[in-house]
């Protein structure tokens, strides 16, 4: 009887502790808001703003003013040399941004080299670059090759592929803030992937992209994505952006 007695009083105490654990349990646990639900079974996430699709460019206009000016070629829109950058019409902040790219073949004889050698870049707000470059089996000052923050952060490994196949970036990015003097009181922060690498983890920017000198940050509200004309007929598809 008192070896009844006694595990009964154990068992009794185990369920107690159990619901006293539960009970605390609870207290760690969160039930709203409850996240919405994204469908990921297409292409494109559904809540994506797709920006490019291969059908028309009335998603961005020239910086210089008036209607996109670069071509379409083949569902991809290539960089039109000398007629300038173009933008989205849209501004955006904090971002996951998709792009597709590909640069054109190599000539046999008399290749460019650096950064020469098939260049573009996305310009995140307009002001920080995501450099886009040939670096396959190509050499240049390494904060300005592909998947760079140009002349800023060396990507992690060189992830490139060939001239004349497609290439991934997936950008997640935080933008600046600013306290009511217009200082930087947040810097802006970028991880890439490019072709499904890590290449920036966490990058802090410095400031706007400079080609010569240091970055200097300037007090700016969300802002287009850019695509560079640099003079090289370099493709972009399936572009597309969720704003964070």
């Amino acid at each position: 009887m008192k070896k009844l007695l006694i595990l009964g009083l154990w068992a009794a105490a185990s369920a107690a502790c159990a619901q006293s654990d539960y009970d605390k349990s609870k207290a760690t646990e969160v039930y709203t808001p409850v996240p919405k639900a994204v469908d990921t079974t297409g292409p494109v996430p559904s809540d994506a703003v797709i920006l490019f699709d291969g059908g028309n460019l009335v998603s961005w206009e020239a910086v210089k003013g008036g209607p996109a000016p670069w071509k379409l070629v083949d569902g991809a829109l290539e960089a039109t040399k000398g007629t300038g950058d173009i933008r989205t019409k849209q501004s955006f902040c904090d971002v996951q941004l998709h792009v597709e790219w590909m640069t054109p073949a190599v000539p046999a004889q008399n290749a460019p080299t650096g950064q020469a050698r098939n260049n573009s870049g996305v310009f995140l707000q307009e002001r920080y670059e995501v450099q886009v470059l040939d670096s396959y089996q190509a050499g240049t000052y390494v904060n300005g090759q592909a998947g760079s923050v140009y002349k800023q952060s060396v990507p992690l490994v060189n992830a490139s592929r060939p001239p004349q196949t497609w290439q991934t970036y997936d950008i997640i990015y935080k933008a600046p803030k600013f306290d009511s003097a217009g200082q930087v009181s947040e810097k802006a922060r970028v991880t890439v992937l490019h072709n499904g690498v890590v290449v920036q983890n966490g990058f802090e920017i410095a400031g706007p992209t400079a080609w010569i000198g240091h970055p200097l940050y300037e007090k700016h509200d969300c802002a287009p994505i850019k695509l560079q004309d640099h003079g090289d007929a370099v493709r972009f598809r399936n572009i597309w952006v969720r704003p964070l």
